[in-house]
């Protein structure tokens, strides 16, 4: 059994400090006390408020905590406080060592005279609370006392009070370091009480993760990062533009029976496929489910969307005809398990449609986009337009290759609750994106947000995770490094915003926390903006 010790910042600990310890091992006269630290939360990147249930808003917080604020020091003063308004009657001694993954333990050593000090301190404690008849509160002997409350209920809560009071100084050797959330005492509850009864002195281990290093392979390489940028040939303005204003050509149209021809480019039909696997041997023939569909509307102007000459096969098709070929699926294609194999498909033209489409021209202008009054005009609209959607998507491939790029240029030890912490957060993102667009009941929210179904999203986006935390990291690193800053207007505007936005959907906020929220979008913007004037960046069209 281990007893664990949460807190939600890097540890601010104070004479209120309280301590969790296992419920059998609770003294049944005195409350055990948890451990509790003030909270100051932020998240990276900012997240903007949605609508939900309230229901399912608390279970969403309760997996969307912040961790890029766990990553940052706190003042020396206001992590040891608590040793300081707390004297101990002698000095423990704390051993640090080194553990993977960013994880120190300390080893702390209780001396005798500490152990005695909060002995008294319990006794006297017990002494306010007891009600022994004969006897008034605080004068009560300690032989009678003792029978009275058990001497296992004091020996229990006097270790408690030994923790309470010992784990702030233990805890001053990581000041500034240690994450939160990971704070661990490691030693049995059990074992501190035989090593208190034997010895009137106590022994116990704790285990905390400490911020990361970040270690660049190459000291300044990120200071002339070579970026190749893939740009998609569909966001290209000029063809996005021609394709928008035949998408809009064609809604105007409407769809007609063909009736006395097959199939031929600039129809639409609608198909039922199924395909089966090519083999001399018959009985070794097996369907493929990946290949079948009922009901398939193909629009012939969208070929490029089904497999590569799958629509040449059928051109000439009739309504109610079915046609049956040999296909080899591409080397390149998608789905790997159909990739090189040899089938057979049919496919049964169950209707087919032609467009009787009205003449692109000035006198459609308007209906092609409100407020123009030619063709001209719709094409400058929709260029404009698009090429604003090109740049936006330039900007975001941009970003994305840097942010790449920087993951493989560092080396961290990536702490376990740290890479918790985001997958947490990345997950409760996720949730909020299926509530947005399913509703759920209270059966499949349960069954989403519980410690199962977290885990495995943990697992199964290990590498996504761990890659998000080195850019975060890293991005952080820069920004420190470079001496980089924003504006106090630039801060303000943007707290101004966000809450603004959570108050149009009437939501609870934090305004210190979003302010960090935002300090935080600002500085990746500004190692991001920084980084692009430094690189040498090349695009290439695919």
């Amino acid at each position: 059994m281990e007893v664990c010790v949460n807190s939600t910042k890097l540890l601010n600990l104070n004479q209120n400090t309280r301590l969790f310890v296992p419920r059998n091992s609770i003294s049944h006269s005195l409350k055990n006390p948890i451990l509790q630290f003030n909270s100051n939360v932020q998240k990276r990147p900012l997240n903007y408020p949605l609508n939900q249930r309230s229901c399912f808003s608390r279970q969403i917080r309760s997996l969307q905590r912040p961790i890029s604020s766990r990553i940052k020091a706190a003042p020396a003063s206001s992590a040891t406080s608590g040793s300081e308004t707390d004297k101990l009657p002698a000095d423990i001694m704390v051993t640090e060592t080194q553990e993977p993954n960013s994880r120190v333990r300390l080893s702390v050593e209780v001396p005798a005279a500490v152990g005695e000090d909060c002995y008294k301190r319990v006794l006297k404690e017990f002494m306010k609370q007891a009600k022994i008849p004969g006897f008034r509160p605080g004068k009560i002997p300690e032989s009678i006392l003792l029978n009275y409350v058990g001497e296992e209920s004091v020996q229990k809560a006097t270790v408690e009070s030994i923790l309470k009071r010992t784990l702030p100084h233990a805890m001053s050797t990581v000041t500034g370091r240690a994450l939160r959330d990971s704070v661990r005492i490691i030693t049995k509850f059990s074992d501190m009480e035989k090593s208190y009864s034997s010895l009137s002195s106590l022994s116990y281990d704790v285990i905390v993760d400490v911020a990361p290093e970040v270690k660049w392979i190459s000291e300044n390489g990120y200071k002339s990062m070579k970026i190749v940028v893939e740009i998609d040939h569909d966001i290209e303005a000029e063809k996005a533009c021609e394709q928008e204003i035949k998408r809009r050509h064609k809604s105007l149209g409407t769809l007609k029976i063909v009736t006395d021809r097959g199939l031929q480019v600039g129809d639409l039909a609608v198909l039922d496929i199924s395909a089966t696997t090519i083999d001399q041997d018959e009985s070794k023939v097996q369907k493929l489910p990946a290949a079948e569909s009922k009901g398939f509307q193909l629009d012939t102007e969208d070929d490029d969307k089904v497999l590569p000459g799958f629509l040449d096969s059928i051109i000439g098709i009739r309504q109610g005809e079915t046609k049956s070929f040999p296909y080899v699926f591409p080397e390149t294609w998608q789905q790997e398990n159909l990739r090189g194999v040899e089938a057979q498909f049919t496919v049964e033209c169950k209707e087919l449609f032609y467009r009787d489409l009205p003449e692109l021209n000035d006198s459609i202008a308007d209906k092609l986009f409100p407020g123009c009054t030619d063709l001209n005009q719709v094409k400058e609209s929709l260029l404009q337009k698009c090429q604003e959607m090109e740049q936006a998507a330039k900007d975001q491939a941009t970003d994305t290759a840097i942010l790449d790029q920087l993951c493989k240029m560092v080396e961290i030890d990536i702490p376990q609750s740290l890479f918790e912490e985001q997958g947490r957060q990345l997950y409760g993102a996720r949730l909020l994106e299926i509530q947005a667009n399913v509703k759920l009941n209270e059966q499949q929210l349960a069954t989403l947000s519980s410690p199962k179904a977290v885990n495995e999203f943990l697992e199964n986006q290990r590498e996504n995770i761990i890659n998000l935390i080195k850019q975060n990291l890293a991005v952080g690193d820069i920004f420190k490094r470079e001496n980089l800053q924003f504006s106090t207007e630039e801060l303000v505007k943007e707290v101004q915003n966000s809450v603004a936005e959570f108050k149009r959907h009437k939501q609870e906020y934090d305004e210190e926390r979003v302010r960090e929220q935002v300090q935080d979008v600002l500085e990746g913007a500004k190692v991001l903006e920084w980084l692009k004037e430094h690189a040498d960046i090349q695009y290439v069209t695919r």
